[in-house]
């Protein structure tokens, strides 16, 4: 027994004291009783201990039961002293809310006495008032506390409940007038809107300021749609009036509007309320411009510190004419509530603002009031659209231009090979002719970088190591670099492959590498690294998204002028350039990034003013299984004969590319049988008796194009072979199309030996 008492006291500590006091006294007494029964041993002493232990117990438990009613009806009665003077309405219910005790503030308001349940004394509120009362209760006694604005029939109210005990909770309601303290919100008009725009509750000043109780927007404003933050004119008995609407999402998919009325006469020369104390971007601005006051919501948008706020042309730029022009407008009271977008001039980072002027009087002087409404993200969106359009546009466009241009090409290329034929060097035309045709040439590689700008020129994949291209190509870009830049090349020891066009490549590192010279007028240092970058996780930056693997980075870093940041994204843009006319065609950078683009892969750009610029470029890592290197065979190269033998299928619609294509077959023995188009070809191919030993023919024409005139042709004729020129690329396919055997494609333009010579090859 002693041990058993002495377990009671160890958890004494885990109970309230009376109650442990309790348990000791009852363990005492079956303690006593026990021992008595040791020494009498007979019934009766037993049922007589057994019943005196459990009345004593009785005796305890309700001691413990009116003590602890006790101390629960003090703790109400300290809550209900504690809130007796709040100027909210506040209840003490319990569990089943029922209210135990009410402040003066909601006796006066609800002539509410004890034994009253909440949801019945608010059903005159409330049109829900037993679900809002449920609710709440559910989350109090889940979470500790809650709260909800909740919109009333005439007023709305905030909602705040706390659960001090699960028979305790108290309940404390706000109207609008008490909020902020009675002072600020009274003197505002605030409107609630559902989710469909529905107004739901209006207060006293709102209705006082719009002049009755409306249903709708459209009863309210002259000028939908909404603009939050901005300054809108009423309709109704107060016609003209211009207000500031605040917007804000108070949960359940329902807004809240705070208007602030927009004085014009010297009687309220300011907004109502406190200039400096609204969450919205203001300045008050003389009609010259000059700022007069900034609150602190515009001084962080514009960046002005403590200082000056100074003049409004300072700190803005980009309206299309000048701000003195616009001022003075709106002063007139012309183009007053029409937005304008403007660009901050802050050199951190750029912010576009959307900006409304209203006028005042002060004193007889006019005076404007500035709304200002950061539009960064929404510009930013509608760059980004124009951007992705333009391209999208210039890249067609050029697509669609080089094709064109290398019809041109091939026929002006192709006619002075048949020219430079019929005369040596010595004939005193040749030179000419020379200077031509390197002409051509020269206007086939400027096609060639719209092409790779549009990602339609025609590529030829190998699998390379870019320290041995770059190394390959080191002489050539000293020689590029002159003497005052020095060039140096950093390799990873361990990178991985990549597969790309090598010519491309080389096309891509000339240019970064030129254009890093041109920045560095005085010289300096090139510094081209290769390095080997895993990614683990994808990687967001400028609107890309490089998914996570193996990449190849290659940086091309200077030591220049650097780039401005507002100028920093267009780089890639063609034909946009920062040099003077005549030094660049701004073709390069844009080729650059075609081709980066073509080849699968992201090209970054970072840049400080006066310090220099990094290009960093990431290919994917090309991955092959291991295995032993094939014995390379060389194979004997055959030399071609002057002479072929042959009937040519020639289909051209361009006629000049056709009549040199023709003659250049024809001087190498080729019977050549020429079509326009390739319905012209098919009614040809009819007579079974003509032979065709290989078709030449366009991918692109009018009507049916080449692959399929070609596959229905080959229904007959399977065995004959089939040499595709186009002024596109080879894609010009079409993605998913079925392969053509025995066929090959030759890129316009062409020259007269690589026509001869392909079609020798596919012959032979």
């Amino acid at each position: 027994m002693e041990a058993t008492i002495d377990i009671a006291r160890k958890r004494q500590g885990g109970l309230s004291p009376v109650l442990g006091a309790a348990t000791l006294v009852v363990l005492a007494t079956l303690s006593l009783m026990v021992s008595q029964i040791a020494e009498v041993r007979t019934v009766e002493v037993v049922a007589l201990a057994a019943t005196g232990a459990f009345g004593c117990l009785a005796v305890v438990w309700l001691v413990v039961d009116r003590i602890t009613g006790g101390r629960m009806q003090r703790r109400v009665a300290q809550l209900a002293d504690f809130v007796e003077t709040e100027p909210a309405f506040c209840f003490l219910t319990d569990a089943e809310g029922v209210v135990l005790r009410a402040n003066q503030a909601a006796r006066n308001r609800f002539a509410c006495k004890d034994e009253d349940r909440l949801s019945a004394l608010l059903r005159d509120v409330f049109a829900s008032s037993e679900g809002i009362v449920y609710r709440m209760q559910q989350k109090a006694l889940r979470e500790g506390a809650a709260v909800e604005d909740v919109t009333s029939h005439s007023e709305g109210y905030r909602i705040y409940v706390r659960a001090f005990h699960a028979d305790v909770m108290l309940w404390r309601l706000e109207n609008e007038s008490q909020r902020a303290g009675g002072r600020t919100r009274a003197d505002l008009a605030v409107i609630s809107l559902g989710r469909n725009g529905a107004v739901l509750y209006m207060n006293p000043v709102a209705r006082e300021l719009v002049g009755q109780r409306v249903k709708r927007l459209d009863d309210i404003f002259a000028d939908l749609p909404l603009r939050t933050d901005g300054v809108h004119c009423l309709k109704g008995s107060h016609a003209g009036q211009s207000v500031l609407v605040h917007s804000a999402d108070i949960g359940g998919g329902r807004q809240e509007l705070v208007l602030s009325p927009i004085a014009e006469d010297a009687g309220r020369q300011d907004l109502m309320g406190s200039f400096d104390g609204l969450p919205v971007p203001l300045l008050k601005v003389a009609p010259d411009g000059a700022v007069m006051r900034a609150n602190p919501e515009a001084r962080r948008l514009l960046n002005l510190g403590q200082g000056e706020p100074g003049h409004v042309a300072e700190h803005m730029e980009g309206l299309g004419r000048a701000i003195k022009d616009w001022l003075r407008e709106a002063a007139d009271g012309r183009g007053l509530h029409r937005s304008e977008f403007l660009r901050l001039t802050r050199a951190d980072r750029e912010v576009f603002v959307q900006v409304t002027l209203n006028r005042v009087i002060e004193e007889g002087e006019t005076a404007l009031i500035a709304v200002l409404n950061d539009a960064t993200e929404l510009k930013t969106l509608e760059a980004q659209f124009v951007q992705s359009q333009k391209m999208q546009a210039i890249g067609q466009l050029a697509g669609g231009v080089a094709h064109d241009f290398n019809n041109l090409l091939t026929a002006i290329s192709g006619h002075c090979d048949l020219l430079l034929l019929r005369h040596d060097q010595g004939d005193p035309d040749y030179g000419d002719l020379v200077q031509i045709n390197q002409n051509a040439n020269r206007a086939a590689a400027l096609v060639g970088q719209l092409l790779a700008f549009s990602r339609k020129q025609t590529m030829q994949p190998e699998i390379m190591d870019l320290r041995d291209t770059l190394s390959d190509l080191a002489h050539l870009l000293n020689r590029l670099v002159g003497e005052k830049v020095r060039l140096t090349l950093k390799h990873d020891p361990i990178l991985p492959q990549v597969r790309g066009d090598r010519r491309q490549l080389e096309q891509v590192m000339m240019n970064l590498v030129v254009n890093a010279r041109d920045a560095m007028p005085e010289g300096g240092e090139i510094v081209v690294e290769t390095e080997s970058r895993t990614l683990n996780e994808p990687m967001t930056r400028d609107r890309a998204v490089v998914a996570p693997g193996i990449y190849v980075s290659v940086r091309v870093t200077d030591e220049g002028i650097g780039i401005p940041q507002d100028k920093l994204q267009k780089v890639f843009e063609p034909f946009f350039t920062t040099k003077r006319t005549g030094e660049g065609t701004g073709l390069g950078l844009s080729t650059v990034y075609g081709i980066v683009k073509q080849t699968g892969g992201f090209i970054f750009v970072d840049s400080v003013v006066g310090q220099g610029t990094c290009f960093t470029l990431l290919f994917p890592a090309f991955e092959t299984p291991r295995q032993e290197a094939p014995v390379a065979v060389q194979k004997e190269e055959r030399k071609l004969p002057e002479q072929g033998t042959g009937v040519v299928l020639l289909v051209e619609d361009e006629a000049p590319v056709r009549a040199f294509a023709a003659r250049a077959l024809r001087l190498r023995g080729y019977t050549v049988i020429e079509a326009e188009t390739a319905e012209d070809a098919l009614n040809t191919l009819d007579d079974d008796e003509l032979a065709v030993d290989i078709f030449v023919t366009d991918v692109v024409m009018p009507g049916m194009d080449g692959p399929t005139w070609v596959r229905k042709a080959r229904e007959r004729r399977p065995d004959t072979s089939v040499v595709f020129v186009s002024g596109y690329a080879e894609d010009a396919f079409g993605e998913g199309s079925e392969e053509i055997p025995n066929s090959v494609f030759l890129p316009k333009p062409f020259s007269l030996s690589d026509l001869t010579e392909t079609v020798h090859r596919q012959l032979n």
